[in-house]
């Protein structure tokens, strides 16, 4: 543990709880009221601001489907990176360097998201999800399971991310599969992505799009269901 973190906690910010082996270097701004669960470790120059969460034990319902079970290991978040008010960070995850985690956002276990994105406020980034640099993740914005996001991707306000194509009626031979958004595309405000969909490089899906196949590189798509009209 860091010489910062010896110190009683009412010594660092009020109503700092930390719990055992927290790696918490000494330039580390903290709010009141956050919690440090056991094990975290916790970048240079990070901020946790008022009332957030981080290394929050994962809670599964009983008839969950996240692989892994409950112990996914300690969080971590990188050097420079602002956690947001009432902001929450599970257990296993992993945030890069520079990010923003922004107010009341969740982000589960087993995520990894990569140096200099932010995850709007509100958003949720559920379990093993991957997320590439440079993403901006707007405010509502919802990464369902097991999706890939790589670099420079935008998602705007209230997009939407599936991954069960039986809407809870699933049998135990269909896998969940989240969407796949390569390099640089863009999906616009409240649009919907069915499981298992691919964004293509540089892509365009338009505001308020259901898009149910997958989108070629370069495309613009629009319409319920999306189609290609550039």
């Amino acid at each position: 543990m860091s010489p910062g973190a010896e110190l009683a906690p009412s010594e660092r910010a009020p109503g700092l709880l930390l719990g055992d082996g927290v790696e918490l270097p000494d330039d580390v701004e903290i709010g009141g009221h956050v919690v440090v669960h056991a094990g975290t470790r916790i970048g240079a120059g990070a901020r946790l601001q008022d009332g957030c969460v981080i290394g929050k034990p994962v809670a599964l319902g009983s008839r969950s489907s996240a692989a892994g079970g409950g112990n996914p290991g300690p969080a971590a978040i990188g050097a420079g990176t602002t956690v947001g008010a009432g902001a929450v960070v599970v257990a296993g995850a992993t945030i890069g360097a520079g990010c923003v985690i922004a107010d009341q956002a969740h982000v589960r276990e087993r995520t990894d998201i990569g140096d200099e994105s932010v995850v709007g406020r509100g958003a949720s980034v559920e379990n093993d999800v991957r997320v590439g640099a440079r993403v901006r993740m707007q405010t509502g914005a919802y990464v369902t399971a097991w999706s890939l996001v790589e670099d420079d991707v935008f998602i705007a306000p209230g997009a939407i991310l599936t991954n069960d194509p039986t809407a809870g009626r699933r049998p135990a031979d269909v896998e969940l599969r989240g969407a796949t958004l390569r390099r640089e595309c863009r999906i616009g405000a409240a649009a919907v992505l069915l499981p298992g969909v691919e964004v293509g490089a540089g892509a365009f899906v338009a505001a308020g799009a259901v898009v149910t196949r997958d989108v070629p590189p370069g495309a613009l798509v629009m319409g319920v269901p999306a189609r290609v009209v550039s």
